[in-house]
């Protein structure tokens, strides 16, 4: 039986089969998340305007299994752009998933492609 956890693998941009239209770019918060759902996944999508950037990785905390993450602060530590957990403040790098203070498991990312004012989101399956 497949845990919630499993559900989510970070994907790269080179495999990226499926480019999921998440939502107009105006539908997205300056400096925060939203939640997305694809399928039977749900993603947190941050429009990081300070940065530039826009983000994804899975909304579930790994920690808590609770579908949080879109609603955590998003931050900068040292150069490393961060969502912390509304929960437990536990912090996770937006680029590349991991757990900036190393005693819980890394979360999945996606690839964000912004086109014609629309934001998308990578998937491969």
């Amino acid at each position: 039986m497949e845990t919630i956890l499993e559900k989510y693998k970070t994907v790269l941009t080179e495999q990226t089969n499926i480019w999921y239209k998440a939502g107009r770019t105006d539908e997205f918060p300056e400096e925060g998340g939203v939640c997305i759902k694809y399928k039977e996944k749900q993603i947190a999508v941050y429009n990081f305007t300070r940065k530039n950037k826009w983000y994804a990785c899975q909304n579930l905390c790994p920690h808590k299994l609770e579908m949080v993450l879109s609603r955590g602060m998003i931050g900068d530590q040292e150069g490393i752009p961060k969502v912390a957990c509304p929960m437990h403040k536990k912090t996770f790098s937006l680029e590349t998933g991991e757990n900036l203070n190393g005693d819980l498991p890394e979360i999945a990312i996606y690839p964000v492609q912004i086109k014609d004012n629309f934001v998308y989101i990578g998937f491969s399956e």
